[in-house]
């Protein structure tokens, strides 16, 4: 890392976590999780797609279901039984204001004090250039949160019933402009269980490094970073606080 991360302040007591695709949380972040739901933490999965693009020998219309199998396993893993999915079109994901109040409505439906997504940011890190549904949900997540908490924003939501909810930050893991990190050590394995329950998919990748090994895959992302707050494993978050 360029510079030390600070802990991640943990206080928190429920998480949704709302990302593009089924296998975003498990490069990585689902470690977190294990910490998180070992803790009595409530978490919650919601993901926008259900990832029927993503694996180029199966048609979409067989992939999908398969690729919800596989999150629900994967989820089940690392102690989240609630995973949702909003039915958005895979690899042609939009910024806009349908995505935006489907955001807002899961937020004023779980209220949580924290909300995870994906990296918003164009790249990785200098020259690795994110994915464009990436992008999208992490910005529509960003305003969603906000727009969950303004009264004259989707006033529609009032009518279902569903009253205002200010989350206090938003968790970016992986960011390239991380500050923060959470010490995974002890649910390091717990990860990497989640990460190999998208078998299909990992199959699907052929000879990437994630396929070939998926524990050393993410033993070399979470390494650095618990080098950071001098532990084993961590995961590397950019905090954003809700206004």
């Amino acid at each position: 890392m360029d510079k030390p991360l600070q802990l991640l302040d943990e206080s928190f007591s429920r998480v949704l976590a709302i990302v593009a695709h089924p296998d975003d949380l498990e490069y990585g972040t689902a470690a977190a999780v294990a910490r998180w739901t070992a803790q009595s933490k409530q978490v919650v999965y919601c993901l926008a797609t259900s990832g029927e693009a993503g694996i180029d020998g199966i048609e979409p219309e067989r992939c999908g279901p398969l690729r919800e199998a596989e999150e629900r396993a994967g989820a089940a893993l690392v102690g989240v039984d609630t995973v949702e999915f909003l039915g958005y079109p895979d690899g042609v994901l939009e910024y806009g204001l349908d995505l935006r109040r489907d955001i807002a409505r899961a937020v004023r439906r779980h209220k949580p004090d924290a909300v995870i997504t994906g990296n918003h940011h164009e790249t990785w890190s200098p020259g690795v250039y994110n994915q464009a549904d990436h992008i999208a949900l992490g910005r529509a997540v960003i305003d969603g949160v906000r727009d969950a908490a303004n009264r004259w924003v989707f006033r529609e939501l009032a009518d279902e019933g569903l009253a205002l909810w200010r989350a206090s930050q938003i968790l970016v893991p992986w960011s390239p402009i991380a500050t923060h990190a959470v010490d995974v050590t002890d649910t390091f394995d717990a990860g990497v269980s989640s990460l190999r329950a998208h078998s299909e998919y990992l199959r699907g990748l052929g000879d990437s490094d994630a396929m070939s090994d998926p524990e050393e895959f993410l033993a070399a992302l979470a390494r650095p970073v618990g080098a950071s707050i001098d532990t084993r494993y961590g995961v590397a978050m950019e905090v954003i606080t809700s206004d």
